[in-house]
């Protein structure tokens, strides 16, 4: 028993073969014009490649580190804090590559290097192409703000994956001169970095230049006060105990006035972070100073100025007994336990901040928070100098009258003389950080000059443009597909059931001589009449009672189908077979039956209706045996009613009787009614379409015409039909055998 399954199976199969084999016929039918377009994309391709500018490349890597916190939050809570969001401040940064300032930058060294190039050759992009002069060798750069713009679109700068390197890459046609471009970027930018970075430690070297330049006039002053002093008192010299006493009272005022700048230099750096945190989050500005100045951070900053002072009174006395040893000792171990609890304070405190904080300004907070408490810190030990200051001036005041004066000069001199060797060494230290700060980026590696271009890729242009001609190509095939409704194979009329009762082949005919187009009598063991003989064969065969058919009507869709081609040589192949056949030319409107025969078209079937003309006069005997035919006669005004007439229908059966086969030549269907007239009074009905010309629709409209009347029409003659519009061995083997052995100039027609 046959499983359904297996059917249904069976079935998919089929279908998924058949339709593997339309896309391959589609392939196959439009392999010209695909190789045509093919060839197009490729040559195009080709002649671009050779044409193409070489473009050379260069690139420039540069690492980012992301800024650290100063050594007051240098600990364990905010270590972790270094590397997040560490990708949001490289494309920070990379915004700041790309912006007008830093290409404007860019542009000037750009313009400065060409003045030392004596190599114009070497340059491209930078050079005024309108105010170039081949003849005379002249060159001039384009314009700051020309290049500036420029930079914008062949300057690519982006983040390697996954690490803090920076790529600038430039693509120019002179490889010189995209590395020169690569180079200046980077170190522009290095400087431009460097600059902000410096930028903190510039501002305290000049503050302390300023200062430097106001104590040395003060100074030279009071040495000059104190020796006018002395020549005139005539006192060179003061008590051992007044010297000492000044000694001290300078050495604190000069680290007093010491703290007093450190402390000055932190306000102005504060009152900056604060001024850009309050730009962008005010409220966190006032949590952060109420942060720094909590009673507990307080209390250990004055416990810590406290005992390092008390540590600076026992060592400005001056003596190192046992027992002051010991004290600075204990002094220290106090100092050390006081600042490990500072420290661990603020840890806690800038863990919290730092968790809190918007990512884009982590960076910031810290700095504030920070310089808040170092500059708390400077505050509480100015302020316990200035309390031990107070003491030892009320002890100089104490002095005798005799030595007051001289003291005071003495103190000021010597005051103003510690304080500006003081400010010199502060001022040589900040020149020494300034030059040693390092910035955030380094120049890993510098853009060098290419070897080779990287683009044009000619090869895979010319590969890119082969699979491109061949996707249009296949794509004109697939449109051209899409929008062509013709009949092309046996199979797209079967899809549409309708019988299909025979193919006829493309054949050939010479140029000097059209008689072939009667093939059966002309060429009768070709494979177009072995085609006509198959269709006689299976119109034989199409009823039961073969004799049941002896009139048949051939007509088609639309004009030049072949129908009267059909009509001849289907008539000439049961001539053949010994039958007295008899063709009528019914196609009163454009007759070309006579041509055929080569005869007059006069007299002819009309003339016969209308009494010009005897039966014997229109019956005409062809060179094929038992092949009769008539033509049409003279063209009527109406062939409609002629052909529907009782008389028609009688002339039929008249000829019925004296002829084995008639075989009608009618009309198309669609242009006129004289078809379906016509196919009421006949046996059979065949229908011609032509391959790659007749329309689905215009062929599926005339059959259901056709099959309306009496069921008299048989099924659907393929004609014109090449193995090339199909697929299949048997269409191939069919069209192969229908060429003909010799190799004269001949051309293919339709049936």
């Amino acid at each position: 028993m046959v499983n359904k399954n297996d059917i249904t199976s069976f079935r998919d199969s089929e279908n998924e073969t058949n339709s593997l084999k339309d896309y391959i016929n589609l392939i196959r039918t439009n392999i010209i014009p695909i190789i045509i377009v093919t060839l197009v994309g490729l040559i195009v391709a080709i002649l671009y490649a050779i044409n193409a500018q070489n473009i050379y490349k260069s690139t420039a890597y540069i690492k980012l580190e992301k800024p650290k916190g100063g050594g007051i939050l240098e600990n364990p809570f905010s270590a972790g804090f270094s590397d997040f969001g560490s990708d949001r401040f490289i494309a920070n940064e990379i915004e700041i590559m790309q912006s007008w300032s830093t290409r404007e930058k860019v542009a000037e060294a750009l313009i400065d290097s060409f003045r030392f190039v004596n190599a114009p050759d070497s340059f491209y992009l930078l050079l005024d192409r309108e105010l170039f002069s081949e003849k005379d060798g002249k060159v001039q750069l384009k314009s700051k703000e020309s290049i500036t713009r420029m930079l914008e679109g062949i300057v690519t700068i982006e983040q390697k994956r996954g690490i803090d390197f920076v790529e600038v890459t430039v693509e120019s046609p002179r490889p010189y001169e995209a590395a020169l471009i690569a180079n200046s970027y980077a170190q522009e930018y290095y400087n431009r970095n460097l600059e902000l970075n410096r930028q903190q430690l510039v501002s305290i070297r000049e503050f302390l230049g300023e200062q430097r330049e106001e104590k040395l006039d003060q100074l030279v002053i009071a040495e000059e006060r104190l020796k006018n002093y002395q020549e005139e008192g005539g006192i060179i010299a003061l008590p051992e105990q007044a010297s000492a006493l000044i000694a001290q009272l300078t050495d604190f005022e000069a680290k007093m006035n010491a703290v007093k700048i450190d402390l000055t230099i932190s306000e102005r750096n504060l009152n900056e972070f604060k001024q850009d945190l309050a730009n962008k989050d005010p409220k966190l500005k006032d949590y952060l100073e109420s942060q720094a100045a909590q009673p507990y951070l307080e209390s250990l900053q004055e416990q810590i100025a406290k005992e390092q002072t008390k540590k600076d009174n026992v060592l400005a006395s001056g003596s190192l007994s046992r027992s002051n040893n010991e004290l600075i000792k204990e002094i220290d171990n106090k100092l050390e336990e006081l600042r490990r609890k500072l420290n661990e304070e603020i840890s806690k405190r800038t863990a919290g901040l730092l968790a809190s904080s918007p990512e884009e300004i982590k960076s910031l907070t810290q700095k504030v928070f920070e310089e808040e408490v170092k500059y708390r810190s400077l505050l509480a030990s100015y302020n316990e100098l200035s309390r031990i200051v107070r003491d030892y001036e009320s002890r100089f005041n104490q002095l005798p009258d005799q030595s007051i004066g001289l003291a005071r000069l003495q103190r000021e001199q010597t005051s103003f003389e510690k304080l500006y060797l003081l400010i010199e060494e502060k001022y040589q230290e900040a020149i020494i950080n300034e030059r040693s700060q390092p910035g955030d980026v380094f120049i890993v590696d510098k853009a060098r000059i290419a070897a080779g271009p990287s683009r044009p890729n000619r090869p895979l242009i010319i590969l890119v443009g082969l699979i491109l001609g061949l996707g249009m190509g296949f794509g004109y095939a697939f449109i051209r597909n899409y929008f062509d409704n013709t009949i092309k194979t046996p199979e797209d009329i079967l899809k549409r059931n309708f019988n299909v009762l025979a193919w006829i082949p493309q054949f050939q005919i010479s140029d000097t001589n059209k008689e072939f187009e009667f093939i059966v009598a002309k060429k009768p063991d070709s494979i177009p009449s072995e085609a006509f003989r198959a269709l006689r064969t299976r119109i034989q065969f199409s009823k039961i009672d073969r004799d049941s058919i002896k009139t048949i009507l051939v007509t088609s869709s639309t004009p030049k189908e072949g129908k009267t081609t059909v009509s001849v040589n289907l008539a000439g192949s049961f001539a053949q077979t010994n039958k007295k056949t008899l063709i009528i030319d019914c196609d009163l409107r454009k007759p070309r039956m006579h041509t055929v025969f080569k005869d007059k078209r006069f007299p002819g079937f009309t003339d016969y209706f209308f009494g010009q003309a005897t039966y014997e006069e229109i019956v005409r005997k062809s060179d094929l045996n038992n092949l009769y035919y008539i033509t049409a006669g003279t063209i009527p005004p109406n062939p409609s009613e002629i052909l529907g007439s009782k008389e028609m229908e009688q002339f039929l059966k008249k000829l019925k009787t004296e002829f084995e086969m008639i075989i009608l030549d009618s009309p198309p269907v669609i242009a006129v009614t004289d078809s379906e007239i016509l196919s009421s009074l006949v046996d059979a009905t065949i229908l011609v379409v032509s391959a790659d010309q007749t329309e689905v629709e215009l062929m599926q409209k005339s059959a259901e015409l056709l099959q309306h009347q009496h069921g008299s029409f048989l099924g659907v003659l393929l004609n014109n039909f090449t193995y090339k519009s199909g697929y299949g061995s048997y269409y191939k083997y069919y069209y192969y055998y229908s060429r003909p052995s010799n190799d004269k100039a001949k051309k293919k027609v339709s049936v």
